[in-house]
């Protein structure tokens, strides 16, 4: 069967087709979206509710002399396959194959990469700014849908950009969950439509000419321009908002017509100020379980598309639980016996697991939006009053929130738990969402210990201990299942600083942090059998305060000293432990080896992959380590063994 998409060089095509064959080439479009996330899985419901504006705006606007900013990058998809990436959409979020997100280096219609929320319109003010000296007849688009709205820089952007009064400057806001102020609806886009079309740009444009020539005289023109105001207000309270902003407004359009949308952007095109359309969209359109539930289909696994059912995992992959469930769980055990302990997201209760305490104990339960900084200094002023809070951020978003931790925080030794989820190595989101470098920005501030479990049972003990520390603690865990190890449903305080060792050995020492420790284990065994030496395991649990007394034991006793972490080798777990040794002195005549992430930013790929890039998985790091073992053969093998329960 012939399709309208298969004959067209896209996107420069679509400007010279009908709306209807717009429609045409819409359908085709998400029709082989779902075809191809449904074996490959990625960022489904956003990018299937954004088609119709996909292609409209690749229809108005000359891209890629017109840039186009994306915010975050879900929604991004059928941008994608409009600029040369449909052979490729397969791929995506694969290593080797295409970003989940827009990149720069990925094409030429990617103008600005992003995987954070909120970006898009500074962004866009930005090139905007730079095109009216370099072409001015060239526009920027940022295209940013509500949710992203709430972040406190997108507001920063739209309160400089108003000021500014660009008209090349356009901001498509896609409204898919209808959490923008409510308006009369079809009234209010046939009001908005009126006031920003063609005859009515020009005569207002005719208007401020005349004024300026002072024809109007000044209270005319003012009472004239407050009853528009007023009308506009009346019409649509979002078009207040946005126009005390200084943008035109324009909308609400119907976000799955190609026809309204094109002709609300050609009316934007024509106005000289910035302006804001409002297109309402409908979250995973086109596939009626992500219709349904588009949260469940905002990220997906490869999925059976006619019972629109995930495929299982294997027996083995769910036999333990994922790291955010064991958390979620244990915080609403400690919660339950604590009213004082409030769980806080920036909007993320399902990502963090705090949506089983927003469901448990609704009152002990705070989205704040897309706002960590909001987040963090909120958690603050809780903690102020006698409140327990646990900020539960994904570690890459504590990134934005990095002046509220020390300054709001730490310098005031508040009570706060920050749930560092997704640190380490997250997989297929890629370089925006690493959680490789929460070490490196947090272990610089005073006050704040940091500790990163072994397992999920180490989990439960450390974050249960965090509520007995004093002062704020960051608690690392990362992306994904556990090994299994939950066997009862006791909750211990360890002391703050306090490592374990689980193999005590000789020559060699590994001090593993997190669940590299695991790591560890496999190499100390794998060492053991084929060099007929143990290495000694520790596991540090602290990255603040280290366990001075166990690591200058230990550093003593070892000839080779072996660090591994999943996080950065800059400034992190690894260069704790070596400003300890070269502080004290304990390195003379010693080997020091750091096993982590290189000075790189890591591309998409699975996590395991991502361990083989940095060489910190068990055949990484033996490959380095070959060279030194022969040394060690003829040690003998009468190690004491106190394997990890």
């Amino acid at each position: 069967m012939t399709r309208t998409i298969d004959s067209l060089h896209l996107p420069f095509a679509l400007r010279e087709l009908s709306d209807q064959e717009l429609e045409t080439v819409c359908a085709e479009l998400r029709e082989e979206l779902i075809a191809s996330v449904a074996e490959s899985g990625g960022h489904f419901a956003s990018s299937l509710g954004a088609t119709e504006i996909s292609v409209a705006l690749h229809t108005v606007f000359e891209t890629p002399a017109d840039r186009l900013v994306w915010d975050v990058g879900h929604q991004g998809y059928i941008h994608k396959m409009l600029t040369g990436r449909r052979e490729l959409l397969s791929s995506i979020r694969q290593s080797g194959g295409i970003s989940g997100f827009l990149k720069r280096d990925e094409s030429e219609f990617d103008t600005f990469g992003a995987g954070h929320a909120g970006t898009s319109i500074s962004a866009a003010v930005g090139m905007a700014l730079a095109l009216k000296k370099t072409s001015p007849d060239r526009h920027a688009v940022a295209i940013i849908v509500d949710g992203s709205l709430t972040a406190g820089m997108a507001f920063e952007a739209l309160n400089h950009a108003g000021a500014l009064k660009l008209n090349n400057l356009t901001i498509l806001l896609n409204d898919n969950e209808m959490s923008i102020s409510p308006n009369v609806g079809a009234l209010s886009w046939l009001f908005s439509r009126t006031v920003t079309g063609e005859t009515s740009t020009a005569v207002r444009k005719q208007f401020k000419e005349w004024h300026r020539r002072g024809y109007i005289p000044e209270v005319v023109y003012k009472a004239i321009d407050r009853a528009e105001e007023a009308a506009v207000g009346y019409f649509s309270p979002a078009a207040m908002l946005f126009e005390s902003f200084g943008f035109r407004y324009i909308g609400p359009v119907d976000g799955h017509s190609v026809s309204a949308l094109r002709q609300a952007l050609e009316n934007a095109k024509r106005q000289d100020g910035p302006v804001i359309v409002h297109a309402r969209t409908r979250k995973g359109k086109g596939f009626e379980a992500a219709e349904a539930d588009p949260l469940t289909w905002h990220g997906v696994n490869p999925f059976d598309r006619e019972k629109a059912e995930f495929r299982k995992a294997s027996v083995e992959a769910v036999k333990a639980k994922s790291y955010t469930a064991v958390f979620s769980e244990t915080l609403l055990e400690i919660a339950k016996a604590d009213p004082r302990v409030v769980g806080i997201t920036a909007a993320m209760p399902t990502g963090t697991g705090l949506d089983l305490l927003e469901r448990e104990l609704p009152e002990q339960f705070l989205d704040v939006g897309i706002c960590e900084q909001h987040a963090v200094t909120c958690a603050a002023g809780m903690a102020c009053e006698g409140l327990r809070p646990v900020c539960a951020i994904y570690s890459t978003f504590l990134q934005r929130g990095f002046d509220q931790v020390l300054h709001d925080v730490c310098i005031q030794n508040l009570p706060v738990v920050f749930a560092l989820d997704r640190a380490g190595a997250v997989g297929n989101d890629g370089e925006t969402h690493q959680g490789l470098f929460d070490i490196s920005f947090l272990r610089a501030i005073p006050n704040l210990t940091i500790v990163a479990p072994r397992d999920e049972e180490e989990l439960r003990h450390l974050l249960y201990s965090s509520f007995h520390y004093e002062g704020p603690v960051a608690i690392r865990y990362p992306r994904g299942t556990g090994i299994g190890c939950l066997t009862d449903n006791s909750l211990k305080s360890i002391s703050a600083g306090t490592s374990e060792i689980l193999v005590q050995g000789e020559g060699i020492l590994f001090i593993g942090l997190g669940p590299t420790v695991y790591t560890c284990l496999q190499v100390s065994e794998k060492i053991h059998q084929d060099f007929g030496v143990r290495p000694t395991v520790l596991d540090a649990r602290f990255v603040k305060p280290l366990d001075e007394e166990a690591l200058r034991s230990l550093i003593t006793s070892h000839d080779v000293i072996c660090t591994v972490e999943d996080h950065s080798l800059m400034a992190g777990f690894g260069s704790a432990v070596l400003e300890f040794g070269s502080d004290h002195n304990l390195f003379t005549g010693k080997q020091i080896i750091r096993f982590g992430a290189q000075d790189t930013f890591t591309p998409h790929s699975s996590q395991k992959e991502q361990y083989r890039l940095h060489g910190y998985d068990v055949p990484g790091i033996l490959a380095r380590l070959k060279p030194l073992l022969a040394n060690f053969r003829s040690l003998a093998p009468s190690s004491s063994i106190t394997q990890a329960a």
